[in-house]
């Protein structure tokens, strides 16, 4: 099995070169590779990339994520997350790969308190989530054999991410302030290159969208004080300046881009076909902070 990954050195691309090199022949690139074109801003070169490897399984972990300066860069976001995803597909369905894309829980307006499904309406609020659900659509309009895996709140061992940042200034303030009115389910990018992995060896491959999370649900606020407790308990000896972890409403932290509140998305679509059981978020979370700290 000939395997190209996209976005290799991304929080969810690192993990997918550990998790599919046994897999198969795996040629996994960045916007920087000299080797192969892997810039989602070039879409011939993209393109070309395809055509010449002739890969069985395409897998694109490369997105623009920087929700809000997207909102003063619609043309780049647009370019990465919609026009780049469609050249893919298109792609793979010319050299009949498969292809896996990440989408995000901001293809919805983030209303209510129940766990989004596969089937609800979309309505992103935001200018990178209008770039995701573009993707998706644009995927699918080309015909191409694919999965989508909607996650959420990803995290990874490498590069920044929320606990990092949450261990810094508890030991750089004494008092913090941290959101408490967004709930979602921190999902470490080692359980979606799992199941990435675990989907692409299947005789018949995951096809359509599905929801991809860690199971259970937090608020950024109860996210932080879970991530400084386990770090305690993890490395007793570190000190921390922080005396107060302050609970406050998104109005409080104003951005340009607008962020749902609802982030929870249901996942037992995924559970039933693939036959597993998604860890509970606190799981991910504690396995990497044992491997940071």
């Amino acid at each position: 099995m000939k395997i190209l990954l996209l976005g290799k050195n991304g929080q969810v691309g690192w993990e997918l070169q550990r998790s599919l090199a046994p897999v198969g022949e795996l040629l996994a690139l960045d916007r920087h590779s000299t080797s192969h074109c892997g810039d989602l801003r070039n879409l011939e070169g993209l393109a070309e990339t395809v055509r010449v490897f002739k890969p069985d399984v395409v897998v694109n972990a490369a997105a623009y994520t920087a929700v809000d300066k997207a909102e003063s860069d619609l043309s780049n976001a647009h370019l990465v997350n919609a026009l780049a995803p469609e050249v893919l597909s298109r792609m793979c369905a010319a050299v009949g790969a498969y292809l896996v894309h990440f989408s995000t829980d901001y293809v919805f307006d983030g209303a209510g308190q129940v766990p989004w499904l596969e089937t609800d309406p979309t309505g992103p609020v935001n200018v990178y989530g209008r770039s995701k659900l573009a993707g998706e659509q644009g995927i699918a309009k080309q015909g191409a054999k694919h999965v989508i895996f909607r996650t959420s709140w990803v995290y990874g061992t490498e590069g920044g991410n929320f606990a990092k940042t949450m261990l810094r200034l508890a030991q750089e303030r004494e008092k913090m302030a941290v959101i408490n009115d967004q709930f979602g389910a921190p999902t470490g990018a080692a359980l979606l290159a799992d199941i990435t992995a675990l989907n692409v060896q299947r005789a018949a491959p995951l096809t359509g969208i599905y929801h991809l999370a860690a199971a259970g649900e937090t608020t950024w606020h109860a996210y932080a004080q879970h991530v400084l407790q386990t770090s305690q308990r993890l490395k007793p000896g570190l000190q921390y300046t922080v005396k107060e972890v302050a609970a406050v409403p998104t109005s409080e932290f104003p951005t340009p881009a607008k962020r749902p509140l609802n982030s929870r998305l249901n996942c037992r679509k995924l559970e039933q076909v693939l036959g597993v059981s998604l860890p509970a978020w606190q799981t991910g979370v504690d396995q990497m902070l044992s491997k940071i700290l």
